[in-house]
């Protein structure tokens, strides 16, 4: 790619998406268990869930996979099927008191690990099966 114009690089990332067959249960999980706030519902189609600065979209794909009703609003239609994956940052601290929680709730750890930095992770599955990761926030450094 040569001769393009220049650009800035984007500097964070504002939003991610995951897709799920059951709003309720995504809700029950990422509100009830996780404690994520969700501040905009629209039912059979998605719940959003502050976190920080950014946004966890959670689409019904059936839905977004339907051109838009609404000129004003013309997102383009999208989704996905099968697994995603999503990670939130925590300290190790707060991942032990968040394994504890999962699995007082009844949600297994697929995995749990130290990276090769000394970074640490925790995996489960939302009730979508989505692999939900929790990490050090220095993972990447």
């Amino acid at each position: 790619m040569t001769n393009l114009p220049p650009a800035p690089t984007p500097g964070a990332i504002l939003e991610t998406a995951l897709y799920v067959d059951d709003l309720d249960a995504a809700t029950g999980f990422y509100q009830g268990l996780l404690g994520l706030e969700a501040f905009q519902t629209v039912p059979g189609r998605h719940v959003f869930f502050r976190i920080g600065k950014a946004v966890l979209l959670v689409f019904n794909p059936d839905a977004t996979e339907q051109p838009t009703q609404n000129p004003r609003l013309p997102v383009p239609p999208h989704g996905a099927r099968g697994p995603g994956h999503v990670c939130f940052a925590m300290p190790r601290d707060q991942i032990d008191a968040m394994r504890a929680r999962l699995i007082a709730a009844g949600i297994e750890v697929d995995t749990e690990f130290d990276w090769p930095n000394g970074a640490h992770s925790l995996y489960v599955r939302d009730p979508a099966g989505n692999s939900v990761e929790f990490a050090e926030p220095w993972l990447w450094e």
